[in-house]
């Protein structure tokens, strides 16, 4: 009965995982519009999942504030205008202290530094997505194949943490955040990352180095964004931040590894991959060093 209960939890797993990947990776390829419905929709539940998770800890942030910062900020993900995201933080942040004078409770500056952190933690962090797709060069038509590489290394993460772990996993990663990753795991997941960015980075045309700290990168902030829901699930005493997603628990469980990663992607492929210069500028440096 038991082995039924699994196989038929592991199979429910598996399907809501391809639905999701196949409408994910529609959205992304087709751009646009669709795109940012896909951001819309994961945004607004993830933002819905992590004021509940703040709730458990006696914390209030305001669902109502963060949508409106995040919308703001979708705008201009949307429009390309990245001039006026320190308007629209700034906008989120009064926003914040004025709910919190004026309707909010106890405790105070909680409540405001909560309300801040998820709209940039739920929302301006997965929107970095948009300019990591648009982005563009003489030599790279858009970034989408970079877009592929990140998800890539996030999957080849997951199974090489799952597999290493289980099989070779004797020394705790983070014991008290998440007492099952294992330091064996989570360098087993960063090889597998390395080699599929390699390995997708022979199809764009990128030099084996740069697809190699791009890969390197990936798995990083993948493991790290995971480690950093798990402790804010731990400190709120949540097992899940929801249930939305059978087999998954809720959208901030399926996407904490995303939402480190695609942001600092973005800002490696703009500035390294995309505008060579900095490249150039960083090996003189080297060389004068010597």
């Amino acid at each position: 009965m038991e082995t039924k209960s699994g196989l038929n939890k592991n199979a429910t797993r598996m399907l809501t995982g391809f639905i999701m990947g196949t409408i994910t990776m529609a959205c992304i390829m087709y751009g646009g519009i669709a795109l940012l419905i896909l951001l819309a929709v994961i945004i607004f539940f993830a933002s819905k999942e992590y004021v509940k998770i703040l709730e458990h800890k006696g914390f209030y942030p305001s669902l109502k504030i963060m949508i409106l910062g995040e919308a703001l900020l979708a705008a201009i993900a949307y429009f390309q205008r990245f001039d006026l995201v320190a308007i629209a933080l700034t906008f989120g942040c009064m926003c914040s202290f004025l709910w919190v004078l004026f309707r909010g409770r106890q405790p105070y500056i909680a409540n405001v530094s909560t309300t801040l952190l998820g709209f940039v933690y739920c929302g301006w962090f997965p929107l970095h997505l948009f300019f990591l797709r648009d982005l563009s060069s003489a030599r790279y038509h858009d970034g989408l194949g970079f877009v592929v590489m990140m998800f890539t290394a996030i999957l080849l993460t997951d199974i090489g943490c799952y597999y290493s772990g289980t099989h070779l996993g004797k020394h705790k990663l983070a014991p008290v955040i998440s007492p099952n990753k294992t330091i064996e795991g989570a360098i087993g997941g960063a090889i597998c990352a390395v080699i599929g960015a390699l390995i997708v980075g022979v199809f764009l045309g990128v030099e084996w180095y740069l697809s190699f700290i791009g890969g390197l990168l990936c798995t990083v902030c993948a493991q790290l964004g995971d480690l950093s829901e798990s402790l804010i699930k731990r400190d709120a005493g949540v097992k899940d931040s929801g249930n939305s997603l059978p087999g998954h628990g809720g959208f901030l469980d399926r996407c904490d590894s995303f939402i480190f990663t695609i942001p600092v992607m973005y800002y490696f492929c703009k500035f390294f991959i995309f505008e060579t210069g900095n490249v150039k500028q960083i090996f003189d440096f080297l060389k004068g060093l010597f």
